[in-house]
């Protein structure tokens, strides 16, 4: 393993300690120690990946919505016309609620860019809509602008519904949340089409 191979795996390595941390507790519910304790490098090295918290903060949002951007396709590949459904029934499913750290960067990080510089609104936004774009390619409307519309829309209704679900004390009613939620974005969406695979 060369030297730069091995730098990338370390900055990989505290990323992702960064994203989980910072989904998990917030921006402020963690701290650089703690991060690079859970990479398993030291502070020094952590600024000498990353620079500061921030500088994490900005690198851990890119790769949690990069993960999202990612897996859009995969889910209109595999569940073709069925596509809206399987994704919300993972989104809203107890084992997505339960998995703070490791779920989606959607729901946890949103929060959390609303506080930070204008920078780092700039680069969710943009993939954000990169997001909205793939979802629309997966809905039938009657113009592309009505596709981005209803896109939003099941957006907006699947991170506000995973943030009550969550936050409720019961399974029993973050159950009945998510099984209203699920019912409410598949609506939103309306009709779906397969998509087709850009790598073919």
């Amino acid at each position: 393993m060369t030297k730069v191979s091995k730098r990338q795996e370390t900055r990989k390595r505290i990323i992702n300690a960064a994203s989980q941390g910072f989904r998990s507790n917030g921006y402020a519910g963690i701290g650089v120690d703690s991060i690079a304790k859970e990479a398993g490098v030291t502070s020094g090295a952590f600024y000498a990946h990353l620079g500061s918290k921030d500088g994490a903060f900005e690198a851990a949002l890119s790769v949690g919505l990069d993960e999202v951007i990612a897996a859009i396709p995969e889910f209109q590949l595999q569940h073709g016309k069925k596509w809206i459904v399987a994704f919300t029934d993972y989104y809203l499913g107890q084992a997505h609620r339960d998995n703070l750290s490791c779920g989606c960067a959607m729901t946890t990080l949103s929060p959390e860019v609303v506080r930070t510089k204008p920078e780092l609104h700039e680069i969710y936004e943009e993939k954000m809509i990169e997001i909205v774009e793939l979802m629309a390619q997966g809905l039938i409307g009657n113009s592309h602008e009505e596709c981005l519309f209803k896109a939003w829309a099941v957006l907006g209704i699947l991170i506000g519904g995973l943030t009550m679900a969550r936050a409720v004390a019961s399974i029993k009613t973050a159950d009945q949340i998510a099984i209203s939620i699920t019912k409410a974005a598949v609506n939103a969406a309306g009709q779906t089409k397969e998509a087709v695979d850009q790598s073919r």
